[in-house]
């Protein structure tokens, strides 16, 4: 068995380093595994470029380029949408013809485009795409929110300024349903929330759609020494702190504004907190929260662990979540976790036995859930309950054995 697995990205984003830790994950049990990336920023062998640098910038300008001009020179909504006209003509390389299975992964941003998807599943290899957000089964969103277009073939797109029955979304479902039909497609999801989804869609009509978490190496991610950490780190001893971490945290749709809210709610509950913020852009929160806060900056996947130890509860007041890699470190840590009743999220955290699920945009509810999670009395058992749900189900050998089925299935 040969595997191919197809990424935008090696480490750049959730959906990256999820692919990332599977193919390593698969490599560490024997499996002929390579990836195929547009932009690779990591130093895994198994990882290769797909294109030229060149060639890759000019497909990434050219399909924003065409959005950007369907929405009138707005460049509002230009990231939250791809219509995938353009893309690596991934056929003609010797891995693909070499290869026994295609794993799709996130393959946005001029990775590939529909026509190639087309080409590879006429290829009759088995194809297995795994879904980190809604793109493949909606027109041209990544996250539907309460738009419900993509179960009757889109159109009316609310992400575009001229909105109609057969604007771009519908014709971009359209190219999909033609390229899908050349051949046989397993989705798997990466929670229950995203299959039940999939499921509604045309686009998947006729293909097995299951749901598998992704992994995590529970050895890297892991408890240690809190006091040791934190000394390392050059933070304070006698400090509960919270942690808050994103690619970008000032990413509206990551919630930062929910979570300066909670945190003003908590300023007269408690002074003796830290907040700290991983991620580019920091600062901008850590200007804004009322209680102490450090904006640690980018931190490297390397350091993680490190920094998910030094804290007392991790908080995601994410709108839009699948899986959550960061739900997942944290817990394996045993870091106990807060976050909102979206996506996947409630599926990650069971509420009052490893952490705490807020009602949806409700500021009150997360800030009253990170005070009950800090104290004393409940702490202890939410960490090793979340250590312990980490190991039953996202732990490698658990993912990998639910990955196997699907490649040794001989039906295509």
């Amino acid at each position: 068995m040969k595997l191919l697995f197809i990424s935008t990205y090696d480490i750049q984003g959730g959906a990256a380093i999820a692919a990332t830790r599977l193919m390593q994950a698969m490599h560490h049990a024997g499996c002929n595994v390579s990836m195929a990336v547009r932009t690779r920023q990591g130093n895994d062998i198994a990882t290769f470029t797909a294109g030229c640098a060149r060639g890759n910038k000019i497909r990434f300008y050219w399909e924003r380029g065409i959005i950007f001009l369907h929405n009138r020179l707005s460049k509002e909504n230009l990231f939250d949408v791809s219509i995938a006209n353009t893309g690596t003509s991934i056929t003609k390389l010797p891995a693909f013809k070499e290869a026994n299975i295609i794993h799709l992964h996130w393959i946005n941003q001029g990775m590939l485009s529909i026509k190639e998807m087309g080409e590879i599943l006429a290829s009759n290899k088995k194809v297995v795409w795994t879904m980190h957000d809604m793109w493949p089964f909606t027109g041209i969103c990544h996250h539907a929110g309460d738009c419900s277009a993509y179960t009757k073939g889109c159109g009316h797109c609310p992400y575009l300024k001229a909105p109609s029955r057969n604007d771009l979304s519908h014709t971009v479902f359209k190219r999909k349903q033609s390229a899908y039909r050349k051949g046989n497609i397993t989705f798997t999801a990466c929670s229950q929330w995203l299959r039940e989804l999939a499921e509604k869609s045309p686009l998947t009509q006729g293909e097995k759609v299951v749901s598998i978490p992704n992994p995590i190496d529970t050895e890297i991610y892991c408890p240690m020494d809190q006091i040791e950490v934190r000394n390392k780190l050059n933070l304070p001893l006698d400090k509960k702190i919270v942690l808050f971490a994103a690619m970008k945290a000032s990413d509206k749709r990551k919630g930062m504004d929910y979570l300066v809210e909670a945190v003003r709610l908590m300023d007269h509950h408690c002074d003796n907190l830290l907040f700290l913020i991983a991620g580019n852009q920091g600062e901008e929160i850590e200007k804004q929260l009322p209680l102490p806060s450090k904006s640690m900056g980018y931190v490297s996947p390397q350091q993680m662990p490190m920094l998910y130890n030094a804290a007392d509860l991790f908080v995601t007041p994410s709108l839009y979540e699948n899986l959550p890699n960061t739900i997942m470190e944290a817990m394996a840590c045993g870091i106990p976790c807060v976050g909102f009743q979206t996506g996947g999220i409630p599926e990650m955290i069971t509420h009052g036995e490893n952490g705490y699920v807020a009602r949806y945009k409700d500021a009150a509810d997360l800030a009253e859930g990170m005070l009950w999670a800090l104290g004393e009395e409940v702490h202890p058992t939410l960490s090793t309950n979340g250590r312990r749900k980490v190991l039953e189900e996202y732990a490698e050998e658990k993912v990998i054995q639910q990955y196997r089925k699907i490649y040794e299935d001989e039906s295509k």
